[in-house]
């Protein structure tokens, strides 16, 4: 049986309030609420923290209007990408977790080449979702081009708030999916 997806509600305001007529503007959206408590851990890279933390942050306000309070996200700091994946294997063996999310930015400048840095690292979360069934979600970049400049960590600041919102959006939506299709195998369904 296919699972229907649910597109988030959304309230307009009244036109009027008082007997003034109030400009019409969209009121944030309305998400499902979880039927199970939701603990998630945010594990992010210390390299380049502040250009890693706006993720963090951003992650941190939307996951919270999507139902998961801060309080059930427990933030651990590593001090690369590459130490990311062996982390995220010992949280979710622990089995507290519903979900976790990785955090960090690979540019080139040490021993090993980013690409290789970033391609083993999502190889690794992917291994670890895998062998757990705990989703791993990953916020880990890796820039063509990174300089140590101004310019550069402005931009990759508000890339990374932007990638905190999505990875927010990703994960609040996969735990969902995965409670309702968990209930449907419990019911029987699938």
């Amino acid at each position: 049986m296919n699972q229907m997806l649910q597109e988030p509600e959304i309230q307009s305001h009244p036109p009027t309030v008082g007997g003034n007529h109030v400009p019409e503007r969209p009121l944030a959206p309305m998400y499902p609420r979880f039927v199970k408590p939701q603990r998630v851990a945010f594990v992010q890279s210390s390299w380049h923290r502040d250009v890693v933390e706006e993720c963090r942050i951003a992650f941190l306000d939307e996951i919270e209007a999507r139902h998961i309070a801060r309080a059930q996200v427990d933030l651990f700091e590593v001090p690369g990408s590459f130490e990311i994946p062996l982390h995220a294997q010992l949280l979710a063996k622990t089995r507290r977790y519903t979900a976790i999310v990785a955090a960090g930015l690979v540019v080139d400048g040490g021993i090993y080449r980013h690409e290789f840095v970033a391609d083993t690292v999502i190889k690794a979360l992917m291994d670890v979702q895998l062998k757990t069934e705990v989703p791993v979600f990953s916020a880990v970049l890796t820039p063509q081009q990174f300089h140590d400049s101004a310019v550069h960590h402005d931009f990759f600041r508000k890339h990374f708030a932007i990638k905190g919102i999505e990875v927010a959006e990703a994960c609040a939506s996969t735990l969902h999916s995965l409670e309702r299709l968990r209930g449907q195998v419990a019911a029987g369904i699938v």
